[in-house]
Formats: structure tokens, sequence, C-alpha cells
């Protein structure tokens, strides 16, 4: 299988975070594309049971079982890999816990008919976040047999948002209240030590707006004061990126008002409108506003780069996202470097 230099080389877990409304499930959607080149085999899995996955691929709900969605990303001369998907829930992962470890698929089910599943998990929340992190976990380490290949090159997880992605990532914490020796304190450990080493990475997913910078930057700081930089941040996901339609000096001329009117008359003409309702006027407020929007975007992208993380900018798809848009994004993450 052919290789190729990306940013994350090494890297076979990759979680995706972002502020809710930035697009982080597309995000990771056109993340596993990227990554599933050159016959490669990606997972990629949702934990927040929207269904999020189904509906940017427009096939049925998930259920708790690996199904292939798509065919990735292909490159020159080469054919795309497959992308499989799984939408995690506690009482799926739990099931498989109890069947990995115990061989109780059974009575784990039996658990769960009896609500004794959802108890636990609405007292001790952080057990829920160690059984849904275990299952990404588990098919990040599943080989085809004892010393073989692994069964996925890369997994991609749509994880909670920026705000509870730290503690539900610092699994060994959360867990250390609920149990301090016994196999739930094993599997949490074994959990962590896929997290926290060089085979994770944590993805930031932002617009260019101060809400969702900000909660980027504090996300990428709670992250390392959490966990003493133990688990590493990935790169900075801009999605929705706007390019500027004007060079530098007329979006100055824009922003301040002071667009010379009559060219834009003339400009109209030219293009075989005439301006009999004020719609060079029209023009300029809303080049005025496109000058404005060019700016802010501006910065706030200097903000983010005072991270140091490697960004990498996804472009606004104004007809919306089907799976021909989240090809156009993965091929943007591709060429940018980031799979």
């Amino acid at each position: 299988m052919a290789t190729r230099d990306t940013d994350w080389d090494g890297v076979r877990l990759h979680v995706v975070t972002g502020k809710g409304g930035t697009g982080k499930t597309t995000a990771a959607a056109a993340m596993a594309l990227a990554l599933a080149s050159a016959g490669r085999k990606v997972l990629l899995i949702e934990v927040e049971g929207r269904q999020g996955i189904a509906r940017l691929f427009d096939c049925p709900p998930l259920p708790y079982d690996e199904r292939k969605v798509a065919l990735g990303l292909g490159g020159p001369g080469t054919e795309g890999g497959d992308v499989y998907a799984l939408a995690v829930d506690p009482e799926g992962a739990l099931l498989d816990y109890l069947q990995m470890f115990y061989n109780m698929r059974r009575a784990g089910a039996t658990l769960t008919r009896l609500g004794v599943v959802d108890f636990a998990t609405t007292i001790a929340p952080g057990l829920a976040d160690v059984l849904v992190t275990g299952k990404a976990t588990e098919a990040t380490r599943r080989r085809e047999s004892r010393g073989g290949s692994h069964v996925y090159d890369a997994v991609v997880m749509d994880a909670p948002p920026t705000g509870r992605i730290g503690r539900f990532l610092n699994v060994s914490t959360e867990v250390s209240g609920l149990a301090k020796v016994g196999p739930i304190r094993t599997h949490a450990d074994t959990v962590a030590k896929v997290i926290r080493s060089p085979q994770t990475v944590v993805h930031f997913v932002t617009t260019l707006e101060e809400m969702p910078v900000q909660e980027t930057l504090d996300g990428i700081e709670e992250l390392h004061e959490l966990t003493g930089g133990a688990i590493s941040p990935g790169g900075i996901i801009i999605n929705m990126a706007r390019p500027a339609m004007l060079g530098d000096a007329d979006l100055a001329a824009a922003a301040s008002g002071s667009l010379d009117a009559s060219e834009l008359v003339l400009g109209l003409k030219a293009a075989g409108v005439n301006d009999n309702h004020g719609l060079a006027a029209e023009l300029a407020t809303e080049l005025k506003e496109h000058a404005l929007q060019v700016a802010l975007q501006s910065r706030e992208r200097a903000e983010l780069l005072t991270s140091g993380r490697p960004h990498y900018e996804l472009p606004m798809i104004p007809d919306g996202i089907d799976l021909a848009g989240l090809y156009q994004l993965a091929a943007a993450l591709r060429q940018q470097g980031a799979a």
C-alpha cells in the first residue's frame, strides 16, 4: 500500500470536536474520506446518538454495528479505500465489554431490559464515557489476528462538543472516584493508554467567528490542564471559510464606504444591468458587509494561529452538504496535509 507524508503520520485515532454549529460531524466525515486512500480502511464513529453520519451519507440510521457507508477519496491512479461507520451508545458498548471480558452478553442484555445500565450511567456519567471511548480504542487496537495487521488503518471519532471534550477523554481521572481497582478500572486504564499515546490526537473544528474561536482556544488549554499535556491536540479545522471577492485596496475602500459609485454603475452597465432602482447603492452596501466579514475572519484567523497548532481551511459550500460536497472537503483536507 502506498504511503504519503501527512501532518499526522503514526496517528490512528483522530478525535474530532468543536462548538455546536461549526460543522464538527461534517469535518469528521470528510476526515474519514480523506484518510481512506489507496485501499486503507477507516472507521467513522459517532457517540452522541444524533445519527448525523447517517444523514450525511444518506443511508438508514446506523445500528450498533460497523457498516460500510462510502468509498474513500481516491488519488492519482489509485482507488479509495473503504469507510465504515458505527453509532456507539453506552448500552451497546457495555454488552461488548461484558462479552469481551466475561462472555456475558446475554446477562448484559437482561440488565439493559431492567434499566440497570441507564441507572448506572446516570449516577456515574464517567462510566458511560469509559464505555463509549472504550469502543473507539478497541477498534483502534483491533487486529485481524494475533500479531497480524490492524483491522482499521485509522479511526475517526465524532466526539462531544469542545466544552466537554476534556472530561470525556480524561477517563482515568473521571473513573478514579468509581473504582480504584477491578475490571472497570483496568478497562479505563487500557482506554487511557491509547488516548494518551502518540496514536491519538484531538482536532478542533471552528468557524471564523469570535465565540467558536474562543471556545477552541479554551478547549485546547483545558485539555492540557486536565491531562498535563498527556492528550495531544491535533489540528484546527476552520470550517465554512468565505474567500475574499475583492483585492486588498478594494476591500479597504468597501469597508470604509468609499467605493466609487460611478464605477459600480459602469460595471453594472457593462454586465447588461441598468441601475434604474439604485442597484449600485445596494451593491456598495453588500460589498461593505463582505469587506467587514473578511476583516473579522482575518482577525479570528490570527487569533487561532497564536495556539501554534496546524490549521486547515474548508470552504463554504453554499448549496449544502451532500456526498459530493464531503468529497470536496476531503480533497481540501488532503491537499493541506491533514490526511
